[in-house]
């Protein structure tokens, strides 16, 4: 068995792309037991009968076949259930990072830009460098909001073939205005991605206009709502675009127990909405505690999660490392984006994991 040198790390220092080579994977957290509030996950179970549905559907799925060509009924749950015109063409994925790829893919060629706010998520950029596109990123401002006139500006000197904008944003939490949105459509020479995976603790969607626009598609994602195990997104858009995105997707998928699982859960739809409804309410009370913190700042979010600075004694790395102690997981930044880096990302929990994160952050923070 060769170990971490040897012939087999030279050949592949001479074979892998240097630019992979230099980046970091995309880092997943390991959060065991104690209080997961670091991937804005719903910290809710789905109740019995919906499992008990769930089971039934799994049971009967054809693990010996493979995925059927077409998703009619799947098609029709989704629209129904997330208000999809019916004029708009559905593409789906294996959540919506697959789908972030495949639009890189089919749009740019090498050198080509693909352009998005910065801090923002971080596979738009991945995705770009990943297929030799040029990731451009317009810094938010000071507050974290969009700043319109230079992404105006960056938009007319890089002539983009992708924009990305994340609303509401991760992982800062703010939600740019529709006329600002509207704005960098009209300016965008290719395609506008608006990514709405935050849409369900938000105002307003794009969603409705998702056929009409000529150069925008809609992207939406499962997995805040609950199910992030299921590894399930989808993007809504004027039929030309999501022919032409089609032609890259992989073969199957989407298999048959993640269509099986989606047909059985989205029949529920009302226990997601009132799960989600339950953690936007929460979102208020939360800030308000946490800002009465001292050296806290809570920024404004529309989304399932809060992003606040540490600007007190203990700086934000500091406290992170004091509530893994305790077990309480977050979001850190380290060595990320320097706008962030004495913020934390808290997402919403339970009423109880709430309680228990402020005790310990008074703790610490005494």
């Amino acid at each position: 068995m060769s170990g971490a040198g040897g012939p087999a790390a030279a050949r592949v220092a001479a074979t892998i792309r240097p630019d992979i080579q230099a980046l970091a994977a995309y880092p997943v957290g390991d959060a065991q037991d104690g209080i997961k509030l670091d991937a804005m996950e719903n910290p809710y179970s789905l109740p019995a009968d919906v499992r008990d549905d769930i089971a039934a559907a799994a049971r009967d799925a054809a693990l010996n076949r493979y995925p059927a060509a077409r998703h009619d009924a799947l098609d029709a749950a989704i629209r129904g259930a997330f208000g999809v015109p019916a004029d708009a063409a559905l593409l789906y994925g294996n959540g919506s990072d697959e789908l972030i790829h495949l639009i890189v893919q089919a749009c740019c060629a090498p050198g080509d830009v693909v352009l998005a706010p910065v801090p923002s998520f971080v596979i738009f950029e991945m995705a770009a460098r990943f297929h030799h596109a040029h990731f451009v990123g317009v810094p938010l401002t000071a507050g974290f909001e969009l700043d319109l006139p230079a992404t105006l500006a960056a938009i007319h000197a890089h002539r983009p073939k992708v924009v990305f904008l994340a609303v509401p944003n991760n992982p800062t939490g703010g939600r740019w205005p529709d006329e600002a949105i509207e704005a960098v459509r009209a300016a965008t020479p290719g395609l506008l991605v608006i990514d709405e995976a935050y849409q369900p603790f938000s105002d307003g969607t794009w969603m409705p206009r998702a056929a009409q626009l000529p150069n925008t598609v809609v992207l939406r994602t499962v997995s805040k709502i609950g199910l992030a195990g299921l590894r399930f997104g989808y993007l809504a858009g004027p039929t030309p675009w999501i022919a032409e995105i089609d032609k890259l997707r992989p073969p199957y998928n989407v298999d048959v127990l993640t269509e099986a699982v989606m047909l059985a859960v989205l029949k529920h739809k009302p226990v997601l909405d009132e799960q989600a409804a339950r953690l936007r309410a929460s979102r208020a009370e939360l800030a308000a505690a946490l800002a009465k913190l001292p050296g806290l700042t809570v920024f404004p979010s529309s989304a399932n999660f809060l992003l606040v600075r540490f600007s007190g004694k203990m700086g934000a790395n500091a406290v992170h490392r004091a509530l893994k102690t305790r077990k309480i997981w977050v979001r850190g930044f380290p060595g990320g984006d320097p706008a962030l880096a004495d913020c934390l990302r808290i997402s919403l929990g339970t009423p109880d994991e709430h309680a228990a994160l402020l005790a310990a952050l008074r703790d610490i923070l005494a």
